[in-house]
């Protein structure tokens, strides 16, 4: 599929062009141990990784999940507001579930497993 011209001739002014804003395309990604979700989508210009995930609709498909209440992050990158990173063209939004148990813990118990084996 050829790219949308961000330009087009004017046609009120000859020999002049109009700049157009068709949007942006993102993705918004949530995951399960057991399945996921990517969603494509075309947003305006200006919007942030917590209105694409709204945008998206992406809670139809996971009962349960808060949008509003959950970690998100661009690109494995950990967002501290969402609500105020405005997202650019191709960026995908990861919304993030809770951990279930402390990293440094599990680490632990699995080194005291590897070590009575």
């Amino acid at each position: 599929m050829p790219p949308t011209p961000w330009w087009r001739p004017s046609p009120s002014v000859p020999r002049n062009c109009t700049v157009v804003d068709e949007g942006i395309s993102v993705e918004v990604a949530y995951a399960l141990p057991d399945r996921q979700r990517i969603i494509r989508l075309t947003v305006p210009a200006g919007t942030t990784a917590l209105e694409a995930a709204h945008l998206s609709h992406i809670a139809d498909h996971f009962p349960g999940l808060d949008i509003d209440g959950s970690a998100m992050g661009v690109f494995g990158k950990l967002v501290a507001k969402p609500g105020e990173r405005v997202l650019l063209q191709g960026e995908r939004v990861e919304i993030y579930r809770p951990l279930i148990a402390d990293p440094k813990e599990a680490r632990k118990q699995r080194a005291a497993k590897a070590k009575g084996e």
